[in-house]
């Protein structure tokens, strides 16, 4: 099961956005996200949020339209993004793709990063999707990168240092090496072939993996 989670920062591409809705299994919305959906004539099978930032005329759309919806107080410990995706995490999908997550306010932007690591997510397949970028948390262990030669991939410890990296495919490689919290050494790194390994030993990493314009990849080999 794949759910689409769409939260209201920029979406940068709307033809892939669209797309990605089309062929979700389910739609949901963290409160002003839904405006977007609502524009563009898309669905939205949940709304979830304290709904301080949809447009009055979007919710009575939802509403007429048998949407579920789902409010919570201002006055609440979570962002509305947060209270989409744990809710996405309890129906129990293999995948979440959530959009709209950056470009708006800078501490959002950050937040949004930052619920990547929700406990509620971590036997789940989660990518921020923004425009050619996607950006997703790698566990301890090996994993695989697809795309093409010349896409931008750069790692980032989270939450502290990770230790033993090993890479294949990527021009400058890690042969069980650290990367520690506060350095920048694993930015801008670029794969060599259409796919890479990353292999962590203890920690987790932060990936950003950017494509390259006219790389061919398409959006589903990309968020594997």
């Amino acid at each position: 099961m794949h759910i689409v989670v769409v939260a209201n920062g920029v979406l940068n591409n709307a033809e892939q956005a669209a797309s990605l809705i089309h062929n979700a299994n389910l739609v949901v919305a963290a409160d002003g996200g839904a405006n977007w959906l609502w524009r563009q004539g898309l669905p939205t099978d949940v709304l979830i949020g304290d709904l301080d930032s949809i447009l009055p005329e979007a919710l009575a759309a939802l509403e007429a339209a048998g949407c579920t919806i789902l409010r919570h107080p201002a006055a609440k410990d979570e962002t509305d993004t947060e209270l989409a995706l744990i809710y996405a995490a309890h129906r129990d999908p293999s995948r979440i793709t959530l959009i709209g997550a950056l470009g708006g306010r800078v501490d959002h932007e950050v937040a949004n990063l930052m619920l990547l690591g929700l406990p509620e997510l971590q036997r789940i397949h989660v990518v921020i999707c923004d425009g050619d970028t996607r950006v997703r948390l790698l566990p301890e262990g090996q994993s695989d990168l697809i795309g093409a030669a010349g896409d931008m991939v750069s790692l980032l410890p989270w939450g502290g240092d990770c230790h033993g990296i090993t890479t294949i495919g990527l021009a400058y490689p890690l042969h069980d090496e650290p990367l520690l919290m506060g350095g920048a050494r694993g930015i801008s790194n670029v794969m060599l072939e259409r796919r890479a390994t990353i292999d962590v030993r203890s920690g987790r990493l932060l990936l950003v993996h950017t494509q390259q314009a006219g790389s061919g990849a398409t959006p589903a080999q990309r968020e594997q």
